[in-house]
């Protein structure tokens, strides 16, 4: 019976080929090409979810709007919040807690103009379609009432006879300076309240508030 010869045993301890530059070089550039990528990508998705998705919501801060005492029953505020928006602060009551107060956004669902208060009609108003709105905000007459819209609410609080309003911590802005506005032309039919001038913007004492 013949004996075919056994392949030798494999040297553990032989040297393996040593690393070239340019090898060096090629995993280098790959590897700075997928930390790149992963980068990029990274970055595409996050700006994706900063600005795609919903904003997270749910805290709010109290920013300062005037003293109790300055409204009077009946009377009504123009307030500009941090990022420009106005709201109508109405008074209709003289507990001096915050039931006494409404604060409502005095933009109009239906085209963007200025809703004012009618004491006289116990009803905010829009000029521009003859949109009316109840007490509540919600809409009763005019385009806003077909569509059965309303005006966005904002919380109130009254803390030491001063008066907060709520606003959502995604509509600060450090850009602006929140405070009660005077409007100083009048507005009514036939004009168009989005043009109307507003000045003397009033912050008071702790505008910027505190978080909720």
């Amino acid at each position: 019976m013949s004996h075919q010869a056994l392949p030798p045993p494999l040297d553990d301890g032989a040297p393996e080929a040593p690393l070239t530059r340019r090898t060096a070089l090629w995993l280098t550039s790959r590897l700075a090409m997928l930390a790149g990528l992963v980068g990029g990508y990274g970055l595409f998705a996050w700006v994706g979810g900063r600005f795609m998705l919903p904003a997270h919501t749910g805290r709010l801060h109290q920013l300062f709007v005037t003293l109790v005492s300055d409204v009077p029953d009946g009377g009504t505020l123009l307030y500009r919040t941090p990022d420009g928006r106005t709201v109508n602060v109405t008074r209709r009551g003289q507990t001096g807690a915050a039931t006494d107060f409404i604060a409502l956004s005095s933009t109009c669902p239906h085209l963007g103009c200025q809703v004012r208060w009618e004491g006289q009609n116990d009803r905010y108003f829009c000029p521009c379609h003859n949109g009316t709105f109840n007490t509540e905000g919600i809409a009763t007459g005019g385009p806003p009432g077909d569509a059965g819209q309303a005006l966005p609410r904002y919380g109130l609080v009254v803390d030491k006879g001063l008066l907060y309003i709520m606003v959502p911590a995604e509509q600060l802005s450090m850009g602006d300076v929140a405070g009660v506005v005077e409007v100083t032309s009048p507005v009514g039919p036939g004009h168009d309240p989005c043009l109307t001038c507003v000045q003397a913007r009033t912050p008071g004492p702790g505008s910027w508030g505190r978080p909720a």
